[in-house]
């Protein structure tokens, strides 16, 4: 059973998360763990075939400013195989386990495209239905976006995270309870960036619109909509959309790491709250490892909403980016790396970052989770070091 850290007030990482890069929307390392039984159980570890990926997770720990503790799932059809270094808490010797809870970030996006497309599906939602039809209440300047535009990134709404206001109430309040449905009002007083549809720029206001779409033409919650379509068709048991900011237990516990001092235990530095339908979602790597499957996969969907959600811009890259070279669909998008593609999302927040991808008909997926935060603006030399890993494991699951 983990521990959870005594509370100390704010630590150093708030003001220097939230001056970076605290989009957890999308907002010493230990030594690494040797291979044992609970690896081979798990279909993979330190040695045998994964003793390369291994190899390459223990670097990845080692790396100044690098994770405390990973865990990768890789599984092809039935087969399961886990390969993980590192701790899941500094100070213990417990290891990252598939069933460790730990925060999505932006790969939480991938959860209001399975809500919304499905929607579409229904009949409930078209993909060309504008703001100002669903949620005239919203500024006018703004009634011209789609739900295309939103899914995709080319709405150009302002980004409600970059909010100085936003930012200040966190900064003197990590804990503060965010009212989930008015965080639009954080950017209601700013106009559009572009035209809709004329440029890409990723943006967490773009999901909390989607949620609030869903929420109107049903009449239900986003929380309630999340089980309804995705938690238990996908048989999602340890996934959930909380608003405060403790994680359930057992918690893959996330870390900000800045050399020569040790690693300060940030998982429970934020609440959910702030980011919502965006990236508030908690899970673990066993249920996002079912989720990428059913949702890349196309398993939720009709034949017309996936070749819609499949239309890709090139170039266009998730936050952080992804493995290979990147493009944008709806609410998913496309990593082509040197040895095939894969579909999906990453995230970050403080003390995590995401990927979970599939091949396009969900046979082959892996989740891919780190301790700690990196980003294009926070430690971007770590970024290119894990988008490499990450890359060296999409060709260990598709060949």
């Amino acid at each position: 059973m983990t521990h959870r850290p005594p509370h100390r007030g704010r630590p150093r990482a708030a003001l220097a998360l939230l001056a970076g890069a605290v989009t957890a929307c999308g907002l010493i390392a230990a030594p690494a763990a040797a291979a044992g039984q609970d690896d081979r159980r798990d279909g993979g570890g330190g040695g045998g075939r994964d003793g390369a990926l291994h190899k390459r997770l223990e670097r990845l720990v080692r790396t100044p400013g690098g994770p405390p503790g990973v865990i990768v799932v890789l599984q092809r059809g039935k087969e399961r195989r886990v390969v993980r270094a590192g701790v899941a808490e500094v100070g213990t010797e417990r290891r990252p386990r598939p069933d460790d809870h730990m925060r999505l970030a932006s790969a939480a996006k991938m959860f209001t495209g399975a809500v919304s497309l499905q929607l579409v599906d229904r009949g409930r939602l078209r993909l060309d239905d504008t703001i100002g039809e669903i949620l005239p209440h919203l500024p006018t300047a703004w009634h011209e976006v789609s739900l295309r535009h939103l899914l995709q990134h080319t709405s150009g709404l302002p980004d409600f995270s970059e909010s100085p206001e936003f930012r200040e109430i966190l900064i003197s309040d990590p804990h503060h309870v965010f009212d989930s449905r008015r965080l639009l009002d954080f950017v209601a007083g700013e106009p559009l960036a572009f035209p809709p549809g004329t440029r890409y720029a990723y943006s967490n206001s773009d999901n909390i619109a989607i949620a609030l779409m869903a929420e109107a033409v049903t009449g239900k919650r986003y929380e309630e909509l999340l089980a309804r379509l995705v938690y238990r068709p996908l048989k999602l048991r340890d996934t959930s959309l909380p608003s405060g900011f403790e994680l359930p237990e057992p918690y893959l516990h996330g870390y900000d790491v800045r050399p020569p001092e040790p690693p300060q235990d940030v998982s429970e530095l934020f609440g959910a709250s702030g980011a919502w339908a965006s990236g508030g979602i908690v899970s673990t790597p066993a249920d996002v490892n079912r989720f990428v499957r059913g949702y890349a996969g196309g398993r939720l969907l009709s034949d017309a909403t996936r070749r819609a959600q499949l239309t890709f811009l090139e170039g266009a890259a998730s936050e952080p980016a992804g493995p290979g070279a990147n493009a944008a669909g709806l609410a998913l998008y496309r990593y082509t790396t040197r040895c095939g593609v894969v579909y999906g999302h990453t995230g970050n927040t403080p003390g995590y970052t995401q990927l979970a991808v599939a091949t396009e008909d969900g046979r082959r997926s892996m989740t891919f989770s780190i301790t700690t935060q990196t980003s294009k603006s926070v430690k971007p030399a770590l970024l290119a070091r894990l988008r490499e890993v990450q890359e060296d494991f999409v060709c260990a699951l598709l060949k």
